[in-house]
């Protein structure tokens, strides 16, 4: 036979998932948040992402490209040719 445990939760800060046994405050067992506290993420429109795509893509288009140095070992082993 099923028991109803109230509504199911996934804690905000802690990421526990609880029941909160049909108490009138849901809060966290592990780590005692309360669950009406939590803030409400809005979905992004398609506008939205589309914007924010760009704007990363101009981001990396601004970055210079990582050029390869020489470390230090290989700078002494160029050294130690050069000496021998």
């Amino acid at each position: 036979m099923a028991r109803d445990l109230g509504s199911k939760y996934i804690c905000y800060k802690c990421g526990t998932k609880f029941y909160d046994l049909k108490k009138p405050a849901p809060t966290c067992p592990k780590c005692g948040a309360d669950q009406r506290e939590a803030p409400v993420v809005k979905p992004q429109t398609a506008r939205q992402q589309r914007a924010a795509a760009a704007a990363k893509e101009a981001e990396e288009a601004e970055l210079p490209a990582p050029e390869a140095e020489e470390t230090d070992d290989e700078e002494d082993e160029k050294e130690d040719e050069d000496e021998g």
